[in-house]
């Protein structure tokens, strides 16, 4: 079982406390969601568990070990980091951009074999981009460039995926078939922790939700006891309303209250 675990994080930017004294454990498998108000400190926290960026305190540990102890090629094949706005710099074919996620598990110079290239081929099945693979990233529109940026992570089979927003660029189809596949890898024994926006989309799908507010948890639990804390509405300034469709909950932002 995968286990990953921030202990007594603390972080400060430009002066700035961005993290102050997180204490977090995931065990796998399963998905969290990480929800907050914009500057609440998610992306930091994504970013010190995937050993990113390094926490002025605490420390990160994953299966007991500190992160930092870990050979570079061996974190790249165990925890898998998908950016919030990534940047590609050369002209490559979707094939090729999906194909970089197989670099952690080759050695210097070799080429891909026979287990890379299924990889790869169920990487871009599982993200709806097979008849894509010859087409130039750059361009792709920004869903499916989105898209091809998850299967580059999924192409790696890291048994912890971390995903910064990866449904912010979606349209609602693809935005829930790609919740599907988390849900999906989450099932098969995957540790999946995602930083996401649209808090009905979490309480759907996730087994766990973590509230953040300026650098501190203000919740932590599964997302229907989320759903229902002072917290919530607290933390974002806004009303909540719960209505149920076709039997499944609904969180939906309803008005504007006092800002937190």
């Amino acid at each position: 079982m995968t286990a990953l675990a921030v202990e007594g994080g603390r972080l400060a930017l430009g002066g700035r406390t961005v993290l102050d004294g997180i204490d977090l454990t995931f065990n796998g498998p399963g998905l969290t969601g990480v929800i907050g108000p914009n500057g609440a400190g998610k992306t930091t926290l994504l970013r010190c568990l995937a050993s990113l960026t390094k926490p002025d305190g605490g420390n990160v540990l994953v299966d007991g070990q500190a992160i930092g102890s870990l050979r570079p090629q061996e974190r790249a094949r165990r925890i898998g980091y998908l950016a919030q706005s990534p940047i590609l710099h050369w002209p490559l074919t979707v094939g090729r951009l999906v194909a970089l996620g197989r670099l952690p598990h080759l050695a210097p110079w070799a080429h891909p074999g026979k287990a890379d290239r299924a990889a790869i081929d169920r990487a871009l099945a599982s993200t709806d981009l097979t008849d894509l693979v010859d087409r130039r990233a750059h361009t792709l529109s920004g869903g499916e460039f989105a898209r091809a940026l998850l299967a580059r992570v999924i192409a790696g089979e890291p048994a912890t995926i971390l995903a910064d927003e990866p449904t912010a660029a979606l349209d609602p189809l693809h935005r829930l078939r790609i919740l599907d596949l988390f849900r999906h890898l989450a099932d098969s024994g995957h540790l999946i922790v995602i930083v996401l926006h649209d808090l009905t989309l979490a309480l759907r799908f996730c087994d766990r939700v973590v509230l953040m507010n300026q650098g501190r948890i203000e919740a932590d639990g599964p997302p229907d006891t989320i759903a229902d804390d002072p917290a919530l509405s607290r933390t974002f300034g806004v009303a909540f309303a719960k209505p149920t469709w076709q039997g499944h909950d609904l969180l939906l932002p309803w008005r504007p209250e006092a800002q937190p």
